[in-house]
């Protein structure tokens, strides 16, 4: 009988020396997350939340995009979406200019979903992100997860978020919201 093999401890370095072939490459607490390319419906989502948040963000202030984010040492995520604050009164210029994520948010799939409920969600509530959203398709509900719950809420007529108390919040009628993704306009 053999030893059993050590689990590979994973580096950002690491993760982003990986191809770029279509997969999204992540690493939580040493693990790789390795993710294959999104859906129709998923990635529609996606557009409906960044158009929505784009318009609510030029009034509010802050900025949004995807990209790869490190919201802890030796961590690297792309959430589907985010928002992040201003830096010094602007928009950050470089990724590492990022000093605070107000917001992330993942559509769930299939593959995705043991991940984006368990490690990211643990993930951003250690880095004190304000409001995770997990958008279930499935079930046209959002999970709203804030830093110190225990569980989230879950929400199925209207979604409200106000980072700045000094501008309106943005509100989404998730009614709306997953009948134009899933049933068309």
């Amino acid at each position: 009988m053999g030893m059993p093999q050590a689990t590979h401890f994973w580096t950002v370095d690491e993760v982003r020396a990986l191809p770029a072939d279509g997969r999204r490459y992540e690493v939580v607490a040493g693990e790789l997350l390795v993710t294959p390319a999104p859906g129709f419906s998923h990635q529609e989502a996606v557009a409906q939340l960044l158009r929505r948040l784009a318009d609510h963000c030029e009034r509010s202030g802050v900025g949004h995009a995807p990209a790869d984010l490190t919201p802890e040492p030796g961590a690297l995520v792309q959430p589907d979406v985010f928002v992040v604050g201003l830096v010094a009164g602007r928009r950050p210029r470089d990724w590492s200019d990022i000093e605070q994520i107000l917001l992330a948010v993942e559509v769930l799939s299939p593959s995705t979903a043991r991940a984006d409920r368990t490690m990211k969600r643990r993930l951003y509530q250690r880095a004190g992100v304000p409001e995770y959203w997990i958008v279930d398709l499935e079930a046209r509900l959002v999970e709203r997860w804030r830093p110190l719950d225990a569980r989230p809420e879950m929400l199925t007529d209207t979604l409200s978020w106000r980072p700045d108390p000094a501008v309106s919040p943005l509100t989404i009628e998730l009614a709306d919201f997953f009948r134009r993704i899933l049933d068309g306009p």
